[in-house]
């Protein structure tokens, strides 16, 4: 969180996240919904006409590529994106990620689950920049698209 202040969502996420994140006000999930709440967030959709019911969020329904780069020559901190598996394949399919963070959980997940990559996705050569196991298992896997 610390080092971005741009968010990226897609339609699925946006629309389950708005009605929840700014309700939460105290908790151990309070620092997260300050955050978000107060960040820019810029939701990438051809169906939602607006997205005007979560405050500090715009719509991007165009040129994908054209809108990523005008955050990026924008000022701030790093743009991420949260959730959104189909957006992260979409900006990594089209070479507008940067960095790819993934968390690993030590858990199974089984059947239902949405793959993050297709089976039928073009192959994406990735170099990794870090591992860092956390406490509870999890490992911070950060790479790099290679070009």
């Amino acid at each position: 969180m610390e080092t971005a202040d741009t968010i990226l969502l897609g339609r699925a996420t946006f629309t389950e996240w708005a009605g929840h994140w700014p309700t939460v006000t105290d908790g151990e999930d309070a620092g997260f919904a300050k955050w978000i709440n107060d960040s820019p967030k810029y939701v990438v959709s051809s169906t939602l006409d607006s997205v005007e019911d979560w405050a500090n969020s715009t719509l991007i329904n165009g040129d994908l590529p054209a809108a990523i780069e005008e955050l990026k020559s924008g000022e701030g901190k790093d743009i991420t994106v949260a959730g959104s598996p189909t957006l992260v394949r979409s900006l990594l399919e089209q070479d507008l990620l940067d960095e790819l963070v993934l968390l690993i959980h030590p858990v199974v997940a089984g059947e239902g689950r949405k793959k993050l990559f297709a089976d039928d996705a073009t192959l994406k050569k990735l170099e990794l920049v870090s591992a860092q196991p956390t406490s509870s298992g999890v490992i911070i896997a950060t790479y790099r698209p290679t070009r």
